[in-house]
This record gives C-alpha cells, sequence and structure tokens, in this order.
C-alpha cells in the first residue's frame, strides 16, 4: 500500500521524468533524510531507480525531454488540441511547428481526412502520414536528439515554398506583449510558419502565461487566433483584446 507521501513521490517523478533528492526533499518539505527514507523502499519495489544524486520512474531514465514534456499537462493540451482541430476540416492545409501540444494537435487530427501537412516535427509527420489520405511535407535538416525536429536554413526555406490555411505553433512563454520562446531557432521556425497562413494560431496550455521568453515571436497583432485551457491573467487578456485576434478557451 501507498502512503499519501509515496504517491505524491510517483506523481511528480511522472510529471518531471526524474529530480535531484534534494529537489524532492524540497518540493515535499521534507528533510532529506526523510525523503531518502521514503524512496528506499519504493526502490528496492522496483518502481523507482537512483543514480548519481537523482531518482527517477524505472524504465523513464534516459527518457527524451520532449517525451517528458508530453506527460506534462497532458489534459490541458489535449483539450486545447481537440478545441483546435474542431475548426479544421478535412481537406484543408495545415502548416505545424514542432511542440508538444501541436503533437497532440496531430493526434487529434487522426479522423480528419484529405489533410495536407507541413511541419518540421518527425513526431508529427509520423503520426499523421499513413492516415485516411493525407499529404504530408517534412522540413529537411539535421533532426534533434531531444524533439526528433529539423531546424536550421534548409528547414525555413523548405516551409517558405507553402501557403497554407491553418499555420499553428505553440508558445514556450506569453505575456503582454507577445508570444515569446526560449530558443532562437525554434522562435525563427515559429515565426516563419505563421507567416504562411491564412489562419495563424498559437497554442499554449495557462502554463506558460506571465512567463518572459528569452526571444520575442511575435506580437498578437500577428496572429488571428490564440487557443488555451483556461482565461488569460487580466493584463494579457486586455493585449489580446486590443487587438483583432481571437481567443479560444477549451
Amino acid at each position: 500500500m501507498l502512503s499519501k507521501r509515496d504517491a505524491e513521490i510517483l506523481r511528480l517523478l511522472h510529471e518531471r521524468g526524474s529530480m535531484a533528492i534534494s529537489a524532492l526533499a524540497q518540493a515535499l518539505d521534507v528533510s532529506l533524510e526523510t525523503i531518502r527514507r521514503d524512496v528506499k523502499p519504493l526502490e528496492e519495489a522496483g518502481q523507482l531507480v537512483r543514480i548519481h544524486g537523482a531518482v527517477g520512474l524505472a524504465g523513464q531514465l534516459g527518457e527524451a525531454p520532449f517525451q517528458r514534456r508530453m506527460r506534462e499537462n497532458a489534459d490541458a493540451k489535449r483539450a486545447i488540441a481537440r478545441a483546435l482541430a474542431a475548426t479544421i476540416r478535412d481537406g484543408e492545409s495545415v502548416m505545424l511547428d514542432t511542440g508538444t501540444t501541436t503533437s497532440f494537435l496531430a493526434r487529434e487530427l487522426i479522423g480528419h481526412r484529405r489533410l495536407t501537412i507541413i511541419t518540421n516535427s518527425s513526431d508529427i509527420a509520423r503520426t499523421l502520414a499513413t492516415q485516411n489520405g493525407n499529404r504530408v511535407y517534412m522540413a529537411g535538416g539535421e533532426l534533434r536528439p531531444d524533439s526528433g525536429a529539423a531546424f536550421g536554413p534548409s528547414a525555413l526555406d523548405f516551409v517558405s515554398q507553402f501557403t497554407v490555411t491553418h499555420a499553428v505553433i505553440s508558445a514556450g512563454a506569453v505575456d503582454a506583449s507577445g508570444i515569446m520562446d526560449f530558443d532562437l531557432d525554434e522562435a525563427t521556425f515559429a515565426r516563419r510558419v505563421l507567416s504562411r497562413g491564412e489562419r495563424r494560431v498559437v497554442v499554449t496550455d495557462h502554463t506558460k502565461f506571465g512567463r518572459r521568453g528569452l526571444i520575442a515571436v511575435c506580437p498578437f497583432t500577428a496572429i488571428t487566433t490564440l487557443v488555451t485551457d483556461c482565461s488569460p491573467p487580466p493584463q494579457i487578456a486586455e493585449a489580446i483584446k486590443a487587438t483583432e485576434a481571437q481567443l479560444l478557451i477549451a
């Protein structure tokens, strides 16, 4: 039988993949001695693996960061994806950047027919390539080991050849100034994707609101729709309302 703290340890590790013992103790507001005592029986039972001062769920250590992010706020991302998928019709064209929420969108589009998909994400391409008469185009270049996505000049040049009905990007951070990210290549690619769409959509869950990214992707005036799972904070909501962008809450 799991104690309440055992269950919380497993929940945290399920969300984050692995954690330092010290970070786990801090998250649960207990001492290092207590957390080590709690972890030991879970390790002996084969549920956890301990390595170099950290613990992780058995079978998930060494997992790529992208797979871990797919588990974070999964219900919210799935709801966002479902709401957006309902606005996309069979036979339309969709360009997607790499991101966990856009990967969830790809899964929600499996039931659609004859879509044209352009993406730099091997996960999205693999999900939709063999479904219901779809045509899938994937940008080339070196694939990143964490996300399996292509970036760089060749990827940018490739997507620039297309004009699509729906251009969809994910956001790393959103504040009153607009959409931001933490990676220069990802921000540059996202900006190019938006430039190719008649409808320019940003998908983001509520945890990104109020965060300040390193690189600006675009202001709200550059998008037509923002899809999220909860109402944004007032300052961000007012900034969106001041533009022509639609706010779609799943």
